[in-house]
């Protein structure tokens, strides 16, 4: 991806915020989703929007792009939507999967949602595969991008029979280094809060629902990601502290495996991913594709253009897209 940054916008995060608050998502009309509720195997829910306005005269035949979103997000994030806008204007069908927690609406399970949730990735990708007639791609943004990549390296060939190709986009695919990142300075102060501030509302919520599933009083006094992982994330799903969390969901040392062709795209100054963790040509295999752009900040990548009324957030999900596109089947290609 070859990309640069508006002049104006100088710095990873200025990249990041701008892009989330202020960046244009879509040329014309606001994509608009329809939701469907899933029952999962365990008897909880998760909530899938599915995009309605495709000009596709069957999009039921058309490639569906598949939105894996990242920590806290939904398919109103700013990148899910941009997605979608591209992912319509190419005549394909989308879907924004929430995950556990995030569709507005607290979940039923003890469980939540997390980096390496590889089996909630390959349940909703293969229930995708048997409803949908036309080929797969899936694209996971941030923590969803780490879970997808995770789910690639764990399927190894097998995943080529779920999807054609699949893309992360500024995940942290070594989640100790990001997590120690996101735990300091100028990130602790601004993302940490900013991300604590939904994530203790809804553990709260979950305690409530399931008395007792952790001690309230060390979640409450949770100040970082770090103490929240501990306390919640990695006790509910099967790990014994965020160390082993965040070292086992990591998909980094599983990227060798994947056999399925795959995109990870990191700017190499995002805030939330420092540079010296991420992947190079010797960690991944022969499938993977990186590009790792100087600039972009996290899920960023704000631009300009002489067609555009504003300033935009499109250049990622086209880079992406188009990426995506190279590998569908010959008959499906636009």
């Amino acid at each position: 991806m070859n990309y640069q940054a508006p002049w104006w916008l100088p710095g990873g995060n200025l990249q990041t915020i701008w892009a989330a608050v202020r960046g244009t998502r879509y040329r014309g009309d606001k994509p608009l989703f329809r939701r469907e509720r899933w029952t999962t195997p365990d008897q909880d829910f998760v909530d899938v929007d599915w995009l309605m306005d495709n000009p596709s005269a069957d999009a039921s035949t058309q490639p569906l792009l598949v939105v894996f979103h990242g920590l806290e997000g939904s398919s109103s994030s700013h990148y899910a939507e941009a997605l979608a806008d591209v992912a319509r204007s190419r005549g394909w069908a989308c879907a924004v999967p929430h995950f556990r927690g995030c569709s507005g609406e607290l979940n039923l399970a003890p469980r939540a949602y997390h980096s390496g949730d590889f089996a909630e990735i390959d349940w909703i990708l293969r229930r995708f595969k048997t409803m949908h007639a036309g080929p797969l791609l899936a694209v996971g943004v941030s923590l969803g991008g780490n879970a997808l990549m995770r789910w690639a390296g764990e399927l190894e060939e097998a995943a080529a029979d779920v999807v054609s190709a699949i893309s992360s986009v500024c995940s942290p695919l070594d989640l100790t280094a990001s997590g120690k990142a996101i735990g300091e300075g100028f990130n602790r102060q601004t993302y940490t809060r900013m991300f604590l501030a939904t994530m203790v509302p809804k553990a709260m919520q979950k305690w409530t629902q399931h008395p007792k599933l952790f001690s309230r009083e060390a979640l409450l006094a949770a100040r970082d990601l770090y103490a929240f992982d501990n306390i919640f994330t990695a006790p509910l799903h099967g790990f014994k502290d965020t160390e082993d969390y965040w070292r086992r969901a990591s998909a980094k040392p599983h990227m060798q495996r994947i056999v399925v062709p795959a995109l990870a795209l990191n700017a190499r100054n995002d805030p939330f991913v420092p540079t010296a963790s991420l992947p190079g040509a010797g960690d991944v295999s022969a499938s993977v594709t990186l590009w790792q752009p100087g600039q972009g900040g996290h899920v960023g990548f704000p631009a300009t253009a002489a067609d555009w009324p504003r300033a935009h957030v499109h250049a990622m999900p086209m880079a992406v897209c188009a990426f995506l596109a190279q590998h569908l089947p010959s008959s499906a290609r636009s």
